[in-house]
């Protein structure tokens, strides 16, 4: 069989756009759904998630505002293509995420049904930005650029950082509802550290 089969190739731009799309839909999901539970996660868009709690403010405007310093950090390290899909990739989310409200309405679902399908969905959500070189900004941007330079594992990095973040939670939240959170959070990092490696594939 041709070693052509399994050499890779860089997306065509179509290629691209449907990749980011699919991918931001996937992502939503999973915090549309974490956001019924009551749960938070790691990131910037669990950062936003604990401020959209305690403060009463939108989460979709929050999270964007929360990632606009690490636009100029995307910019400054990889240049003005990855800059211009954080930015798609972060409005299609908090887009998407908002208007997902009026047509897909939750009475109720159980903390760890949530936190499971949040880890699996957000996590091949931000496995495929990252394979068409885009992220969920903030800590993702850092992450992708460490592991590109470094060869860190970006799942380890978001890991690391997340763990931070849930230690704030523990002081503000239900100890139970952090946990819960806590599986959701590791269930995505694992998805993206197990899967994503640059040598499988080319972005353009």
């Amino acid at each position: 069989m041709s070693a052509d089969l399994y050499s890779p190739r860089r997306y065509s731009r179509f290629e691209d756009l449907q990749g980011i799309i699919i991918a931001s839909a996937q992502a939503a999901l999973g915090i549309f759904l974490l956001r019924a539970a009551g749960l938070v996660t790691g990131g910037t868009a669990g950062t936003a998630l604990v401020l959209s709690y305690l403060m009463g403010w939108n989460f979709s405007l929050t999270f964007f505002a929360l990632n606009l310093p690490f636009f100029a950090f995307a910019w400054l390290a990889r240049g003005p293509v990855f800059f211009c899909k954080n930015i798609a990739t972060v409005t299609a989310v908090s887009l998407m995420t908002e208007a997902m409200k009026p047509y897909l309405l939750i009475d109720s679902i159980h903390p760890g049904l949530a936190a499971l399908i949040f880890g699996i969905s957000a996590g091949v959500g931000l496995l495929g930005l990252f394979r068409h070189a885009s992220s969920l900004g903030g800590a993702s941007i850092v992450a992708l650029i460490l592991q590109d330079r470094f060869g860190i594992k970006a799942g380890w990095t978001q890991l690391a950082h997340d763990a931070v973040l849930f230690l704030i939670a523990a002081f503000l939240f239900p100890a139970t509802m952090v946990l819960w959170s806590l599986l959701g959070t590791v269930i995505l990092n694992l998805v993206v550290a197990f899967n994503h490696r640059r040598d499988w594939y080319v972005v353009s």
